[in-house]
């Protein structure tokens, strides 16, 4: 079953000196036009007035014709447009309680980006020119896109490493819904080692950062002790992005591989549903955990499974996995956190994390049967179920 997919080809480029200057221009004003129009509508907000994207984009309009502003029509508008309505999806979001109230770009900190709509750019024989610029970029292919296919939209951007990159959003007939089967896992997140699956296998935990960490705090110290907006300062700082973006490299390789087998190996995959965001105000754990990326595994995992129809069962937090045996049913008491093997009173003995895993499958199992929590309701009045799952389903 082939399923309608726009998805992301991210590639390297190395722009001329042209344009680099080019693309940082129009990165300073997509942050002017954003951070102004989201100034406007929040002094509109403190009125008890509400602004659209309409009403913004008359704005830029105004902008543009003031001497002061008079640098935005140096620009593609199209990229400019498309900051405005990012920022229409953000206050969307705030509305909808999905998202916190969208915040100011910063100059230093935010991602330098611009978006291109189809009347912004032209792709012709594998080249790919932009508007205000003379010449193609020149990208490094390191995947073809769909044949036939052309982007949509193209997203250029610089990483703190100082990395160009483009983006090309486009259709992908190629992603099909592999072939159903009645094989599924579950999945116990870890720190000692990565994974631990219901099958009994354990995927070992690269640990990215620790590799870099030396190399990493010396890079720290040398900046530290350079003086802030100085060119060494510039230099300094970009040696350090660059370690952290290597970490993120393999670490992104490293998920990319195993949710990928975990996914063409299983139609039902089954993880428990982490508080990741508190767990890292553990300062003791806070390091290993960021590290562990335990939240981009699992958007991975949800993601490619929607890709080739298959379902993942997120089960509620605060599920005992690790303190049930899987062979008897029997909850213990306590189950500290050094206690890696442990002997169950039925006789059985158990590894930690694989006992979790096989649980989280038994769980995962009775939600895709009957839809519904295995344990009762609190007593406390307004008690939630003590065990709530999340299930991700392909689609039809």
């Amino acid at each position: 079953m082939t399923t309608h997919v726009k998805r992301a080809y991210r590639y390297r480029f190395c722009p001329t000196d042209a344009q680099a200057a080019e693309l940082s221009r129009t990165f300073g004003c997509v942050r002017k036009v954003y951070n102004m129009a989201l100034a406007a509508r929040t002094e509109a907000w403190t009125r008890q007035e509400r602004v659209n994207y309409n009403q913004t984009s008359a704005m830029l309009t105004a902008w543009k014709r003031t001497e002061e502003l008079a640098y935005l029509n140096e620009v593609s508008s199209v990229p400019l447009q498309q900051a405005l309505r990012h920022l229409q999806t953000a206050f969307a979001n705030f509305f909808g309680k999905r998202a916190k109230y969208p915040r100011f770009k910063s100059r230093k900190k935010s991602r330098k980006s611009a978006e291109y709509t189809t009347s912004a750019f032209r792709f012709r024989n594998g080249e790919l020119r932009l508007a205000k610029m003379s010449e193609p970029l020149r990208i490094v292919w390191s995947r073809p896109l769909p044949e036939g296919m052309s982007p949509s939209t193209v997203t250029v951007s610089q990483d703190a490493a100082g990395r160009w990159f483009v983006s090309m959003l486009c259709d992908d007939p190629g992603i099909r819904h592999l072939p159903a089967t009645d094989a599924a896992v579950g999945i116990d997140a870890g720190l000692d080692h990565l994974l631990a699956l219901s099958t009994g296998e354990k995927i070992a935990n690269p640990r990215h950062e620790r590799r870099d960490r030396a190399a990493l705090a010396k890079a720290q110290r040398r900046l530290a002790k350079k003086e802030k907006g100085s060119a060494n300062g510039v230099k300094a700082r970009r040696k350090v992005a660059r370690i952290h973006a290597r970490i993120a490299d393999r670490r992104r390789d490293s998920l990319h591989q195993i949710t990928t087998r975990l996914v063409r190996e299983n139609q039902t995959l089954v993880i428990e549903d982490l508080s990741v965001r508190n767990m890292v105000k553990n300062r003791k754990l806070a390091r290993v955990i960021s590290d562990a990326a335990w939240r981009e595994f699992r958007s991975m995992l949800e993601y490619k499974a929607q890709w080739y129809g298959r379902d993942v069962i997120a089960v509620y937090r605060w599920f005992p996995s690790s303190k049930l045996c899987s062979a008897c049913g029997t909850l213990q008491d306590k189950m500290p956190l050094n206690v890696r093997t442990w002997t169950c009173g039925c006789g059985a003995t158990h590894d930690r994390d694989v006992n979790a895993a096989k649980n989280l499958l038994a769980a995962g199992r009775a939600v895709a049967a009957c839809g519904a929590g295995v344990r009762p309701q609190r007593s406390s009045p307004g008690g939630q179920s003590a065990m709530k799952q999340e299930v991700s389903r392909r689609e039809p």
